[in-house]
């Protein structure tokens, strides 16, 4: 968006560190636990459990790592689009609208800021490959292939959606 004569700078939100190094933690403590039932294999749920859990939690563990490590922001907006870390580019003309939206388990919620595309099958086409093995997964669950996770930013989802409509003022937000 241009005000003034002047292109709007770009928002950049980096990665919220301290929430990422807890989610660290979390995982190592899985993968410990996981071991533990392995070696301890007292019953055949604790065996299974556990060789479920550390390859599963390794794998969080490594991901989550090349995130910490990686110098990249996690997400900038600009007049031109959209540019997440995980999911890609994306051109404000192929976001249709963005919506929140919560995923439950259990007793604990986790947020995302759905990008409703206009052609996600043209998106999956050039994913990043985690996104597009998801993509049948989130579809099940009721959300397209373009969902943020809103735990590694550092604002609140609101504020995100509040600079999307910086960027982009005739965005559709749908709730």
């Amino acid at each position: 968006m241009i005000r003034n004569g002047v292109p709007l700078p770009p928002t950049v939100y980096p990665l919220a560190k301290g929430r990422v190094w807890a989610m660290l933690a979390g995982s190592l403590v899985f993968v410990a636990v996981g071991i533990v039932f392995l070696v301890a294999h007292s019953t055949l749920k604790m065996t299974v459990a556990g060789a479920l859990a550390v390859p599963f939690f390794g794998f969080c563990s490594v991901l989550i790592i090349q995130r910490l490590l990686r110098a990249r922001p996690e997400l900038v907006l600009d007049d031109a689009g959209v540019d997440h870390v995980r999911l890609g580019r994306f051109g404000w003309d192929e976001i249709a609208a963005v919506r929140m939206r919560e995923q439950r388990v259990r007793n604990a919620s986790q947020w995302f800021i759905e990008l409703v595309l206009h052609d996600p099958d043209a998106y999956l086409a050039r994913a990043p490959r985690l996104v597009r093995s998801t993509a049948s997964m989130n579809a099940r669950l009721g959300f397209g292939p373009a969902n943020m996770a809103t735990n590694t930013l550092p604002v609140p989802p609101e504020a995100v959606l509040d600079a999307m409509r910086r960027h982009c003022p005739g965005l559709a937000v749908q709730h």
